[in-house]
């Protein structure tokens, strides 16, 4: 008998502001065809009025692709979630870890796991008008109010409203004090109380989110006696791409579809290049790829060229940029 299929939320790449767009995910699309994929997070209230059109397009190549929600109104999330899920998206998240100032001043994000039961009606509500399945992005809570116990009920409560999977980002969210970038940095990692959350709910699909900054270190929260049921990775895999192309073949026993980098920057210029005869900025697309010179002789010469697209639209140059990238 054939094994089952690996779920494509195994392996996940984060939600991510600015970075995680439509470009982004066909770019990334060209490295792995079995990791799931998400949009940056779309305010419910935006959904519902009508003004997310572009933030919920996407190209068929970027399934399985989740939609990830911000929000705090139980009746809009449900309407945003139907909406995302008309639209094709096979998961829709609710963001309860963002530590921004305005979406703790707007009592949603991080600022949410001060209100357990008014996440858990708000994945009901969801769960309940859209037919996918149901997720919650979170951390290990609100510094000072970063308990297990209080961790445990958080996640007790959103699982029995519906949740089919929570991913744990594993640091306190620090309000009032810290960014969104000083909190991906200054509150310490706490990877073994994520790892003993899975172990302590087997029931409940558990995503470890944080720090991970290699496929070799992703591996490493799936296996073992406390292994997590998957991982997210973030800004590792915007800034490095080119360090997870044998992630289909490790994770997902599957080929993965890049051949070389330069075949990979080929492609997204090809792509920029009908970007633009279709009117649009084809710095859009290729700011996205900056990181697959990463690490390579000759990298800040070529990513200046591509990135000089912004200013001055032409591709004639950017062969000099993609010879860089050819195999020995």
């Amino acid at each position: 008998m054939a094994a089952p299929p690996v779920p494509p939320w195994r392996f996940a790449v984060a939600p991510m502001m600015d970075r995680t767009d439509r470009h982004f995910r066909w770019f990334f699309r060209q490295l792995s065809r079995g990791a799931l994929l998400y949009t940056p997070m779309v305010a419910a209230a935006a959904i519902v009025a009508g003004r997310a059109g572009a933030a919920l397009a996407y190209d068929a190549i970027e399934q399985p692709l989740a939609l990830q929600l911000g929000g705090n109104d139980p009746r809009l999330l449900a309407a945003a979630a139907r909406a995302g899920a008309d639209a094709g998206f096979v998961e829709i998240d609710l963001n309860c870890g963002c530590p921004s100032p305005a979406a703790a001043h707007s009592q949603w994000g991080a600022r949410l796991m001060d209100q357990p039961q008014r996440v858990a009606e708000c994945v009901a509500a969801m769960v309940a008008s859209c037919g996918v399945d149901v997720t919650v992005k979170h951390r290990l809570g609100i510094a000072g109010r970063d308990d297990t116990a209080s961790l445990h009920a958080f996640v007790d409560a959103v699982h029995a409203a519906g949740a089919a999977r929570v991913i744990v980002h594993a640091r306190a969210a620090v309000l009032g004090g810290l960014g969104p970038a000083a909190n991906r940095r200054v509150p310490p990692l706490r990877a073994a109380e994520v790892h003993a959350l899975a172990r302590a709910r087997p029931q409940l699909p558990i995503l470890y989110n944080g720090g991970v900054r290699s496929l070799a270190e992703a591996c490493a929260h799936l296996s073992g006696p406390d292994a997590t049921a998957g991982v997210m990775v973030g800004r590792a895999a915007y800034d490095d791409p080119w360090a997870f192309r044998e992630l289909d073949r490790v994770v997902f026993a599957r080929e993965p579809p890049a051949g070389d980098r330069a075949e990979v920057a080929r492609a997204v210029i090809e792509r920029a290049r009908a970007w633009q005869r279709d009117g649009g900025d084809p710095h859009a697309v290729t700011r996205h790829c900056l990181g697959l010179w990463h690490g390579v002789p000759g990298a800040r010469r070529a990513r200046a060229t591509v990135a000089a697209l912004a200013l001055r639209p032409g591709f004639d140059a950017i062969a000099d940029a993609v010879a860089v990238l050819r195999e020995p």
